[in-house]
């Protein structure tokens, strides 16, 4: 990556401060909300001030707002990524330990392998990639089978179905994200799309029926901070942070936060959430971790073929 001259390193360590541990801190968050906030509504307050946050700031910058083609595209990565992603995460928390949906949500690098060699067919499946995949497979079963007596209860199984349903939708936008007409710039798609998510969300919500039962001034000032702390740390400084550093570092450093994310969200559900850890969770989370960084370390092989390739365009939402 070219740049004239180097951040200060207390930026860049900040930078990833706030990307490993605010954005490993909000699935505490989403689970404190959700105890007193109906889920899709929850979800939808947040991305949707989020991403009109986000797109006011890019509109003060003078950036164009995206084109009618881009807002179709917009909207059908919101419906996947913060209807079909966010919005069940928050649903399964009412079930699922955060700790535990972080772990959860960290196999989409391995579906997304396996969306690449099965569907995409933009990556070849070697002995390595094998092994990480049935690893990642292994951690799942640890912590949802009840026939495996590892120590502790197993999960909630409805929430786990809802957890890996989420990560799968989450792989599906990351493919299409390569090919659907986007802004080039990456706070203007971001905006669009957790604005778009959140209008989506509110409607998911009021077709659930959520608005008739939510009152809110029985909602407690803890749980409105944990909304206050997901629309300003997670989605608007740890997007910030993300964004920076994307600009100053490797993408395979970046994305490091992908093995973090889930080991802070078991550690701070454990202390302030009162969540257990036995051997069950230690193991799956383990399994599933190395599975994660033996997936996003593998270098890309593509597979050997007699006709014409179409090239992927790669980006990431």
């Amino acid at each position: 990556m070219e740049q004239t001259t180097r951040p200060p390193q207390w930026k860049t360590l900040g930078a990833f401060a706030i990307l490993y541990f605010v954005w490993g801190s909000t699935f505490l968050a989403i689970r404190a909300g959700v105890h007193e906030v109906p889920p899709f509504l929850l979800a939808a307050m947040r991305f949707f001030a989020a991403g009109l946050v986000l797109v006011c700031w890019t509109l003060s910058r003078r950036e164009r707002l995206p084109s009618a083609r881009q807002w179709i595209s917009a909207t059908l990565l919101a419906l996947l990524i913060f209807v079909g992603d966010y919005g069940l995460l928050f649903w399964a928390e009412q079930k699922v330990p955060s700790g535990i949906a972080a772990v959860m949500l960290a196999t989409i690098p391995a579906l997304m392998a396996l969306s690449e060699i099965v569907v995409l067919r933009t990556q070849r499946l070697t002995p390595r990639l094998a092994i990480a995949l049935l690893i990642g497979i292994g951690g799942v079963a640890v912590l949802v089978s009840r026939t495996l007596n590892v120590g502790g209860a197993p999960i909630d199984r409805t929430g786990a179905v809802v957890l890996l349903i989420a990560a799968i939708n989450w792989s599906i936008a990351s493919a299409l994200n390569r090919r659907l007409p986007l802004p080039e710039s990456k706070a203007v798609s971001s905006g669009a799309q957790m604005l778009m998510g959140g209008v989506l969300l509110a409607l998911v919500s009021a077709a659930l029926g959520e608005f008739g039962g939510f009152d809110a001034a029985g909602v407690s000032r803890t749980a409105w901070i944990a909304l206050a702390y997901l629309i300003v740390a997670g989605s608007i400084v740890g997007f910030t942070a993300y964004v920076w550093l994307l600009h100053h570092e490797s993408p395979t450093k970046v994305g490091t936060y992908a093995y973090v994310n889930p080991v802070v969200a078991v550690t701070l559900g454990y202390f302030l959430g009162h969540e257990s850890i036995g051997p069950r969770t230690m193991a799956g989370t383990l399994l599933v971790l190395v599975s994660v960084i033996v997936i996003t370390t593998t270098p890309a092989k593509k597979p050997a073929q007699t006709w014409v390739e179409e090239s992927p365009q790669g980006a990431e939402v």
